[in-house]
């Protein structure tokens, strides 16, 4: 029962479920939400992800198998596929669910949020739409955000624009140390059409814009944004150079996850000009 628990759980893509969770729920704060909607929207998100990283998996069962990605529970025969299915199954029904006292605004959002990424899963990352599903599903973030305030507000096109950037970014972050492993087993999405370099400079790119968005396009805004600003051209900037002279490595990898972590922090630290 517990190593099944435990399965389970490492399924679920904790990193990406906990990180995707804890932004979400920053923003909340940021646009002042009342202490049970943030916790509405955390249990929400972090069922929401724990479904799509089981999705994932259980999906992935036989391309991980093949490949001998022992890291993987169902590859490395931890956990039944069938007990991931249904896992992903009732974890997106839970989620949608609990979204459902924040208005029906904010479930339709979340709801096309958790298809967008399922649909990745189910086919799309290999093809070359494969960033759509992130560039969908980020960018709704801030809106359902938004939405699940007791007035409901849109969120602002410049953040849904930064959370689109920063949906690039993850993608072709998330799949650049597996384009080896995906091209064996048939996967070739557009970061494996881009190939290494290219979607380094993507990733570079995309959170420079996130940035941009943040800071430029709403204007009027606080020093200290321009300040982050700054630091994340900066990061893009260096970024690109290891790029260009080699290819992608650890150090490329902390430098990214450092820019995704200063888009996230500026983008809290937005508050209400995250409202239209």
């Amino acid at each position: 029962m517990l190593r099944t628990a435990s399965a389970l759980a490492r399924s679920t893509h904790p990193g990406p479920t906990v990180a995707v969770t804890a932004i979400t729920v920053i923003l909340g704060v940021s646009v002042g939400l009342a202490p049970w909607q943030l916790i509405a929207l955390g249990v929400a998100f972090l069922l929401g992800q724990a479904s799509v990283g089981l999705s994932n998996d259980w999906i992935d069962a036989e391309r991980d198998r093949a490949v001998g990605r022992t890291d993987k529970p169902i590859a490395a025969g931890q956990l039944s596929d069938t007990a991931a299915r249904n896992a992903a199954v009732v974890s997106a029904t839970a989620a949608i669910a609990l979204t459902l006292p924040l208005g029906w605004a904010a479930t339709v959002a979340h709801t096309v949020f958790i298809g967008s990424a399922w649909a990745y899963n189910l086919g799309m990352k290999s093809t070359s739409l494969s960033v759509v599903p992130y560039i969908v599903s980020f960018g709704l973030l801030p809106l359902i955000v938004t939405l699940s305030r007791s007035e409901p507000a849109l969120a602002s096109p410049w953040a849904i624009l930064a959370g689109a950037s920063l949906g690039v970014s993850a993608h072709f972050a998330n799949v650049l140390p597996d384009l080896d492993d995906d091209r064996a087993t048939g996967v070739r999405g557009l970061p494996h059409r881009f190939g290494p370099r290219s979607s380094g400079l993507v990733i570079a790119g995309a959170l420079a814009a996130a940035s941009v968005s943040i800071v430029v396009m709403p204007g009027q805004a606080p020093a200290y944004l321009y300040v982050g600003l700054a630091l994340s051209l900066a990061l893009a900037i260096f970024c690109a150079a290891l790029i260009v002279r080699a290819e992608p490595s650890r150090l490329l990898f902390r430098i990214i996850i450092l820019g995704a972590i200063l888009n996230v922090v500026m983008l809290a630290l937005s508050g209400t000009r995250l409202l239209a």
